[in-house]
């Protein structure tokens, strides 16, 4: 059963994965009068926001807003390029820093499971795995209980990060619908765009809830 569950969502992720590359090659094909960093500043700014820099960063969607030093961090292609793609992501990053600045709840309650899960995840793989052999051998359950409750804390994490998602992107393409940047073609293309990278944190939080289960299923069957 685990590596059924393994193999369904492995599949699934390369499967969303695939096709949010393909969407997001597509659409940078498309130019727009802005790149991605002027976007990102001009978005900024209109929302009242000075404390916040725009810069770039090596690799590909790599794009992140770190919360610790206020910066929106854009790859490379983004930061420089100026397309329906470049515009998407620029203004997807730049609403989390908006999130920041009015005080998201769902932002802020991700931001306090950092320190956290930063510990955990580094422990729970060993607990799980010394756990289940324990468990199976002496029929402790202690230690396989830890890493359980350590695995949930992921699986919390990964369900928390889907309303900030999704909102940084309803953020962003309201403000590009706003600020009139992008024709209404090149919105629906954007809109295209940021629906597909948010299908991949789906993925990811019902792949962990599915193997959060499984566990949770050892133990029990186990207890039968």
């Amino acid at each position: 059963m685990f590596y059924l569950i393994i193999i369904v969502f492995t599949v699934l992720s390369m499967i969303v994965s695939a096709r949010l590359k393909s969407k997001f090659k597509e659409y940078s094909q498309i130019p727009i009068g802005m790149t991605g960093a002027q976007i990102a500043e001009k978005m900024l700014r209109d929302n009242g926001i000075n404390d916040v820099k725009v810069i770039s960063t090596p690799g590909a969607l790599t794009d992140h807003y770190n919360p610790a030093n206020k910066t929106v961090n854009l790859s490379d292609w983004v930061y420089a390029q100026n397309t329906v793609a470049a515009a998407a992501v620029a203004a997807h990053e730049c609403g989390h820093a908006v999130q920041h600045a009015h005080a998201y709840t769902w932002l802020g309650f991700r931001s306090k499971m950092v320190p956290a899960l930063s510990v955990s995840s580094k422990l729970m793989p060993w607990l799980i795995m010394g756990g289940i052999f324990l468990y199976y051998s002496s029929g402790n359950a202690m230690i396989l209980i830890a890493g359980i409750a350590m695995f949930a804390l992921t699986t919390i994490f990964s369900f928390v990060t889907l309303p900030v998602e999704f909102d940084a992107s309803n953020r962003a393409l309201k403000w590009l619908d706003g600020a009139g940047i992008l024709n209404r073609l090149e919105h629906d293309k954007a809109k295209n765009a940021l629906k597909w990278a948010a299908m991949t944190y789906v993925v990811a939080a019902l792949a962990s809830l599915a193997q959060l289960l499984y566990y949770i299923s050892i133990l029990n069957n186990r207890r039968d």
